[in-house]
């Protein structure tokens, strides 16, 4: 057998998103072992990551392991992976997606719009808080970090009335909480959420192997349309940005939206087409024409 070492976080969500892809490795014959690696982000565990702000903050170690040899491929969360992925690392395969919605967890089961007045919702995502906000300006946003147990242990605490997570990590975790789904049309979904990337260096011998046997092409051209914007928007993780694209009949259809933090402003745009970087370019374009440059510009210039 051949055999493969594979990266990843610690968390419970994240070795049992590695696990599915070592598993499928194991029936193809490879042996893999599967190596925990602490990122920027399981260092400052506290710490907002508006506060981090760094593109790679759940990916760069990994990826520097995958660069030194220590692995053979990192598997990480594709929402997590910045747009410009390190010189010599390919994403070698981008695994089966699960639905991408965002969902919202509470002990009485409210969705949105049945919210008390003034109710108090954890996310430490400007994407979420964003476009939460302009659906329901009331609502109070408060921080919330660490792995899905954590949160969602912290709002039973009494830390938040509700709790915005993806249904794709409960679903992986296998975890029966009471939750609504946010449809789409109030909360679209993190470029790439409910895919896995997997990230092996360029020159790797075994890099086409792993890629026949994780790799899956239609969620593949869907979250290149997705990247495909968020790089022509020149935005990265940290940035109020939601995006969902789908691959139906050769064609790829793809919405986008940008958000001001407060949800004042909210600026959506949907595009057809067969080429990803094509469709990708022109959502990202007609969102930068409608006003989506302001918003990002004073994002970056508060930042910097």
């Amino acid at each position: 057998m051949t055999a493969l070492i594979l990266g990843t976080r610690g968390s419970r969500l994240a070795l049992a998103q590695a696990e599915s892809c070592a598993e499928r490795l194991c029936t193809a014959g490879f042996e893999v072992d599967i190596q925990t690696i602490k990122t920027t982000s399981d260092r400052h565990p506290d710490k907002p990551l508006g506060v981090i702000d760094q593109r790679d903050v759940f990916t760069r170690q990994l990826d520097e392991a995958v660069l030194s040899g220590e692995v053979d491929l990192a598997v990480h969360s594709l929402k997590d992976v910045p747009t410009e992925v390190p010189e010599d690392i390919s994403l070698a395969a981008i695994s089966e997606r699960v639905d991408p919605s965002d969902v919202l967890v509470s002990e009485r089961v409210w969705d949105v719009d049945g919210l008390p007045d003034g109710a108090v919702v954890a996310t430490s995502s400007l994407r979420r808080r964003s476009q939460l906000l302009h659906r329901r300006p009331d609502l109070r946003i408060v921080e919330i970090r660490g792995n899905v147990d954590t949160r969602i242990r912290k709002m039973r605490e009494g830390q938040a009335d509700a709790l915005v997570l993806a249904r794709a990590g409960l679903e992986r975790l296998g975890l029966s909480v009471p939750h609504t789904v946010i449809p789409k049309d109030i909360l679209l979904p993190a470029v790439g959420q409910g895919a896995l990337a997997v990230a092996m260096r360029e020159d790797h011998p075994l890099l086409e192997r792993v890629r026949q046997v994780l790799n899956h092409e239609r969620t593949e051209l869907a979250v290149l349309a997705e990247r495909a914007m968020l790089r022509t928007l020149e935005g990265g993780c940290r940035i109020p940005v939601g995006a969902s694209a789908v691959v139906e009949g050769g064609k790829i259809r793809l919405q986008g939206v940008v958000a001001s933090t407060d949800g004042a402003l909210q600026y959506r745009s949907e595009a057809e087409g067969g080429e990803p970087e094509e469709v990708g370019g022109r959502v990202a374009r007609d969102l930068l024409e409608q006003g989506a440059a302001v918003i990002l510009d004073e994002i970056r210039r508060v930042r910097s």
